[in-house]
Order: C-alpha cells, then structure tokens, then sequence
C-alpha cells in the first residue's frame, strides 16, 4: 500500500488532546474517604495508556504500509519514547524501522555516547549522517570553517543539519518518515495531526506518534517504563541540541530529572511551549526574528544541494587551483566566482552567472568558477575570498572585487569591461 493510504487514514483516527484550561465547575464536596492524589495519578495512568495505545496504532499503521520507514532520532525526551515504543513493537532489532541520525560536529559529547548506549540496549545500529564530505570534526572546520553558524546560521542549518537530513532520508529510500514533534512544543506545531506530508524531498509519508503528548506526558512515560534518556536531563537540559545554542531551564540547573524522578520546580520544563526555551539561544534568523526551528521541518527544506552549481553550463568554466592561478597570472581578462554549491546565495546567481558567461564568452573573456568552501585558506591568501560568492576580475595578478549584492549579468560584465 502506497504512502498516500496511511495519509488517508489520518482524518479517522481520533485525538486525546490534552484538556483545556478554564475554570472548573462547581462540584459538591466529595465523599468521606475519596483519596484525590490516588484519584489523580489513576487518571493519569489511564491517560497515558490511551496514548501509549494510540501512539503504538499510529506507529504500526505507518510501518505496516510502507516499504521503508526511517526515524530521525536527535535523542531527546520524546524521541526516546518513540524508540522504545518501537522496541516494543519489536521494530528495531527486526530492522523494519531504520534510525537515522544526523551528527552535526557541534552536539554534546555525551549525545554521540548515548547514542551507543542505546544502540546496545534496543540491539540496532544507527544510521549516521553529517555534513557533505566530512568525516569528523576536523574536516568540518577545513571545509567550510568553525564559526560558519556565525557568520551564517542558515547556511550552518543547510550544511549541518538539512542537507544531511535529506540526504540520509533518500539514501535510505525513505517513503514514510517517523517525528516526535507535538503540539505541545508550540505555536509553530500547535496543529500537526498523527499523519501529514513532510515538506522535505518534495514531501512524503510523515507520523507523529506524540502528536497529541504533552511533555509531561513524555516524562511519566519514560518514568514509568525506566526508558534510557538523555543522561543531561539530570543536567537541567530538558531538550538537547548543539552544545553552542543550548542552555538548562532554568539556567542555574535547579530543576532536573535524575533516576526517572524530579528535582526542583517541573513547570520550568512541562508548561506550554517551554520544552525548547533551552534551544536556538541567542540565534536570530536573517528577518531579525529569534530562531524557533533548526531547518529541517519547514518549507523549502527539500531544496538541499545534492548537486554542484553550473554543471550543466558550457560557458562557465571549472577551474582547479592551479587554473585559478594562472587566470590570475594571464595578461588577458578574466572573471572567476569562488562559491560554495550550498551557499543560497550562490544558488540564486546561478542563472544570471550562466548568462554573464555567454555574453563574455562571446569575446573572447573567460568565465571561470572555483569551489572555494573546500579551500578557505587558498582562496583568502590568493583572492581575499571572505563570505561566498566572491566575483573577482583577474589580470597581470591583480585581483579586482566586484563588491555589490547586485549579481546580474549586465551589470557584472559592466564591471569586468571596466578592469
């Protein structure tokens, strides 16, 4: 049965929403003896096991109709829920659901370590996916350089986490993707359904088992079944990201979840939309907003770079160091862009640079393009390359930057005609 079968499933399936709050009708005393905190943790329990019911029947109609479920798993609170569910349902160590995990080179230490930890005590391995051509740490940094989230944090959502993301859902023929995202996390998620169409790799099966959990829903969970969580919640970290952004709620640590109990004040964690106030800390997007999202569950997350840029031209020409030399050290004109193919604003001039390069091509001028995120210090020792793309106009080894944001053809061959 095709994806689109599970999708249209979803309308039938009914929601345990969690109750409203306003103020509680007038009740008569109740009756002697009546035990109110047995009463509530009884209710509770009934709770939580009609949604640990409905999460296993979203679970199971998704993997039972489609060839290759896959679960990103960043191994925070709901997402080791979602992976012991799935141990329950004897997914794991039949391997019917691939885990999937994308590590950015900026996690915690201690994320990678859980990740073995839980690798040994459900009995899969993991998929692990990072950034394009990197194998560690190190040729990260060379790559594209330590403070790229710095200098650009959707480009560091884009090489880090959307690329790889995408690129591991369609290295594992993904057709239905499994999320813990749930309403409870806020307003950007306050309407996801059980199922729904992910907007990655133009859109696939997508199901959300914790649609309808709260976080303390998550918690009485993992309390109750002494599921393996993240070892910094008893840190004061309730949701667990990149090291460099992440914070404990609140931030002296005084409240924590320590050998499946609460220390300290829970509604830090568990009020509405407050499981991510420790995320994102201090990053604004372009707009000026503050950060909410990593990236990869929004619109136009399919767009990723599983491609180089200008491959198919015939007037852009590809150079490797040596080429770019000796452009620079020719007695004739010539314009060379130094991008990076995941730079989305390398992505936008693609275009119009493929345009410039027709017209000058036609006399006689070379159009060339360089790679430059995979040799930073080259091209900012030879073409004083500080961001991408840099369009520099070379001659007699003088390089010449065209400095505006205005990327048309026209009005950059007015400045190379002009050197």
């Amino acid at each position: 049965m095709k994806s689109a079968a599970v999708l249209g499933l979803a309308t039938s399936v009914t929601a345990f929403a969690p109750a409203s709050f306003g103020r509680r009708a007038m009740v008569k005393s109740l009756p002697a003896g009546f035990d109110m905190e047995a009463s509530i943790e009884k209710t509770k329990d009934m709770r939580l096991d009609h949604l640990v019911e409905q999460a296993k029947f979203a679970l199971s109609l998704a993997v039972e109709n489609n060839e290759n479920p896959v679960f990103p798993n960043a191994l925070i609170a709901g997402d080791c829920v979602i992976t012991h569910l799935l141990g329950e349902l004897g997914y794991l160590k039949s391997g019917k659901v691939k885990i999937m995990v994308v590590d950015t080179f900026h996690l915690f230490p201690e994320t990678m370590d859980f990740l073995n930890e839980v690798e040994e005590y459900y009995g899969f391995k993991a998929e692990v996916f990072q950034a394009e051509g990197c194998a560690d740490k190190a040729e990260y940094d060379k790559k594209f350089g330590s403070d790229l989230w710095k200098e650009d944090i959707e480009q560091y959502d884009k090489v880090c986490k959307v690329e790889p993301f995408g690129r591991g859902l369609k290295t594992l023929k993904t057709d239905c993707m499994i999320n813990g995202r749930t309403r409870w996390q806020g307003f950007e998620r306050a309407w996801i359904d059980l199922f729904e169409n992910a907007p990655v790799n133009g859109g696939l099966a997508k199901v959300n088992p914790l649609a309808y959990w709260t976080f303390e829903d998550t918690f009485d969970y993992i309390a109750k079944y002494k599921v393996p969580a993240h070892p910094l919640h008893a840190k004061g970290y309730p949701s667990i990201g990149d090291a460099k952004d992440t914070i404990p709620i609140p931030e002296d640590g005084t409240t924590k979840f320590v050998d499946f109990k609460w220390e300290g004040d829970k509604t830090a964690w568990l009020d509405y939309a407050s499981e991510r106030k420790g995320r994102f800390v201090g990053l604004q997007n372009k707009d000026g907003s503050t950060k909410t999202e990593c990236g990869i569950h929004v619109e136009g997350a399919e767009k990723t770079f599983d491609r180089d840029l200008w491959d198919a031209s015939k007037a852009v020409k590809a150079v490797d160091k040596d080429g770019a030399l000796a452009l620079k050290s020719s007695g004739d004109t010539s314009v060379m862009v130094v991008y990076a193919p995941w730079c989305q604003f390398c992505q936008a001039m693609e275009d119009q640079y493929d345009a410039l390069a027709t017209k000058l091509g036609a006399s006689g001028i070379t159009v060339a393009k360089y790679r430059g995120d995979e040799e930073r210090d080259f091209v900012q020792s030879e073409f004083d390359v500080k961001s991408f793309p840099t369009i520099v106009a070379l001659k007699d080894g003088k390089v010449t930057k065209y400095d505006s944001e205005d990327r048309d053809a026209e009005k950059i061959a007015a400045f190379v005609e002009s050197v």
